[in-house]
């Protein structure tokens, strides 16, 4: 595993179509339980390496119920972005995952994670890839159908504060879903 993280942190396959250039973040222990596949870091996680260590991280962080030390325990929580480099700015926000990422490197950390109960799929990117054909026609209707996808699977929305609209337009996912995150990560950490 060690090897495998330090060539990924090596990694420089699209170095040219960024705009930040390489530094590719991940964490994983063979010991995890948990994935949390996200998007791609964004300008503050490239800055510090550390995933999730931004706004939307603090409400993952609530969604999921844990401190800010069990969510960094690298032998509970793996955590693998679509696109391990931040990919740039969009119109709208960042730009999407870069897709060489997850062909090139999701499998082989996947091998190497024998303990995985719980994949956390969180935006429409993780969902399309992991779900494939199963994934429903939109992100609402995959996050809203998340119990077709478990035990292994549990699709989420992303944590950003950029969807207050999208959390406020969907009360159900309060209600119903996070109760299940929590329970589930409860258990298994």
């Amino acid at each position: 595993m060690q090897k495998l993280l330090q060539d990924i942190k090596a990694c420089t396959i699209c170095e040219k179509d960024l705009p930040l250039g390489a530094r590719p973040v991940v964490v994983a222990h063979p010991d995890a339980k948990v994935i949390i596949v996200g998007q791609a870091p964004g300008t503050k996680v490239h800055a510090s390496g550390i995933p999730w260590d931004d706004a939307s991280g603090r409400q993952l962080r609530k969604w999921l119920n844990v401190d800010v030390e069990t969510f960094y325990n690298n032998s509970k929580f793996a955590i693998i972005p679509m696109g391990f480099c931040y990919p740039g700015k969009g119109k709208t926000g960042d730009l999407p995952p870069r897709p060489e990422c997850a062909p090139q490197w999701h499998k082989l950390l996947l091998e190497q994670l024998p303990n995985v109960e719980l994949v956390l799929l969180i935006g429409m990117y993780a969902q399309k890839h992991y779900l494939g054909k199963q994934a429903k026609a939109t992100l609402t209707e995959t996050v809203k159908n998340y119990n077709h996808y478990l035990p292994k699977y549990l699709p989420l929305p992303h944590p950003s504060p950029r969807n207050r609209f999208w959390l406020t337009k969907n009360p159900w996912f309060e209600v119903e879903v996070l109760p299940e995150l929590k329970e589930r990560i409860k258990t298994l950490t």
